[in-house]
Parts: structure tokens; sequence; C-alpha cells
């Protein structure tokens, strides 16, 4: 994991580090974090590659958004590993998935508290 779990110097070149504007993008990534990272194991227990690919994509392309650099790291070792092929190696990714993801939640809760 990163030092810093979101990079705010990032959000900001798409904020202007807007405080309330980095609160609201940054809400809504936390809303989509755990919600995404809990559908992969839906689409693991399908085998479903395509969707994998296409969650894991989305995840990857948020994160970086944010500037969650870790977690998008993290999607993009998930995102070429096939369900159906290697299931063991689905499990290890979405669990490094799930705790980048809580320490991005964490390190939001913190911001929006601060």
């Amino acid at each position: 994991m990163a030092d810093t779990p979101v990079d705010l110097s990032h959000l900001a070149r798409y904020t202007g580090g807007d405080k309330s504007l980095n609160g609201e993008i940054l809400r809504l990534f936390d809303d989509q974090v755990s919600k995404m990272v809990g559908q992969l194991l839906g689409v693991l227990e399908q085998r479903d590659a395509r969707k994998w690919r296409e969650v894991t994509h989305t995840i990857k392309g948020a994160a970086r958004g944010v500037g969650a650099f870790a977690m998008g790291e993290a999607a993009a070792e998930a995102e070429p590993v096939d369900p159906s092929i290697n299931p063991d190696r689905a499990v290890q990714v979405i669990e490094a998935l799930r705790l980048e993801g809580e320490a991005v939640q964490a390190f939001i809760a913190d911001y929006l508290a601060a």
C-alpha cells in the first residue's frame, strides 16, 4: 500500500483543490469502492471473465482518477485474471483490492471529518 491512499494533489488537478468538491468526489468513490469490490465476488462465482475485466477496469480507472494509485495498481493486476481459469488467483486479487479499498475508505472518512 502507498503511504497516502489518495493523492490529493492529483485530485486537485480536477477540482482546483476545492475541499467541498474533493469531498463530493471522494464520497462518490467511497460508495463505489465497496459495491464494485463486492461485485467481484459474484463475478467470481459466475466465472464470468468478460464481466471480471469490465469491473476491474472500472475500478482501475475510477481509483486512478481520484488519485488512489495503489488501489488502481491492484485493479490493474486483477484485470487480466480469468476467474474461470484461475479462481484462486481471483480470490487473492479481490483480497488485495478489498485491503486497498479499506485504506482508501479510511482516508476518505478522515478527510471528510476534518
